[in-house]
């Protein structure tokens, strides 16, 4: 019996960690993809030789501040092109490839929550970038069943430092008395990224070809309840200074998607997502760097 085979890029990373279990526990064997997606002769010969029934892309630049601006499209536009031109050479196309986009192509919303058919005004390069393979991508839609996702902000363990949750997990898990900030009037969706893995799997299964869907829960989260639920959960009050440096001069204020569409084709199929309570995320974040802290 042929076991389906899941061709995952950026499976070492953050989000590729997790997905590479969801798929495993879905009965599903994981091809991680090693080469380069710049290195096409590489890329080529290891499509070739995964054979994959599925793919999810997820490879890329996760640090929207990154300086380095080009390396943005060098891995989401042309990385992306790359990809998809050695899936077009395979005898037998994917059932089903799903992009990793991003909720930062909204940028500053003109909807309350962002929904997929609306204009896309990005703001800085990272989500221009996304646009960009997103555009790309969209050439391909006649050779290949191509699902774009765009997820909104989400966390869990194992997210980098560099991140807002996990360094706010760390400044109270470590009980410091203060924590530098960047813009504090913010509003995000903070996720748990199983639930992200989740839909992800739902989509590559069941998502229409050419379409893009958000992947996201429709809950708004200010910075302040993120820092109270965490005064909550350890005890400890933290003080807020803001810093000049990590204040960005184009930030999105508020990012939340309307997730309708995903829910609608979920429901459809007598399916509907995990969305674990934030506090239990927070909680298992606290514990892992009380843990690696001890």
């Amino acid at each position: 019996m042929h076991t389906p085979t899941i061709l995952i890029t950026g499976a070492k990373g953050f989000t590729g960690l997790y997905l590479s279990d969801a798929a495993k526990r879905a009965g599903l064997k994981v091809y991680t993809l090693a080469s380069n997606l710049n290195d096409v002769e590489a890329l080529e010969k290891e499509v070739l030789e995964a054979k994959p029934d599925f793919v999810a892309h997820l490879a890329g630049i996760s640090f929207v501040a990154s300086k380095d601006h080009e390396a943005f499209y060098r891995v989401h536009a042309l990385g992306t092109s790359n990809l998809l031109q050695a899936l077009t050479k395979l005898q037998n196309a994917p059932k089903k490839i799903l992009l990793a986009s991003s909720a930062t192509v909204y940028g500053n919303s003109i909807n309350h929550l962002s929904i997929e058919d609306q204009a896309l005004t990005p703001i800085d390069h990272y989500a221009t970038s996304k646009v960009a393979m997103e555009e790309m991508a969209k050439t391909f839609f006649n050779r290949l069943p191509i699902v774009i996702a765009r997820p909104f902000n989400y966390t869990g363990v194992g997210q980098k430092g560099n991140f807002l949750i996990p360094k706010l997990v760390d400044h109270f898990a470590k009980k410091k008395p203060f924590i530098e900030l960047g813009n504090l009037n913010i509003e995000r969706e903070f996720n748990d990224v199983n639930m992200i893995c989740d839909a992800y799997l739902k989509l590559l299964d069941l998502g229409k070809a050419n379409e893009i869907y958000n992947v996201c829960s429709g809950q708004a989260r200010s910075l302040q309840f993120v820092l109270d639920t965490l005064k909550k959960i350890t005890g400890h009050n933290i003080e807020i200074r803001v810093n000049p440096d990590f204040v960005r001069a184009s930030e999105v204020h508020r990012m939340v998607g309307n997730p309708e569409k995903l829910n609608r084709l979920l429901t459809s199929n007598g399916l509907s997502l995990q969305v674990p309570p934030l506090e239990d995320t927070f909680k298992q974040m606290l514990n892992a760097a009380a843990s690696t802290s001890a």
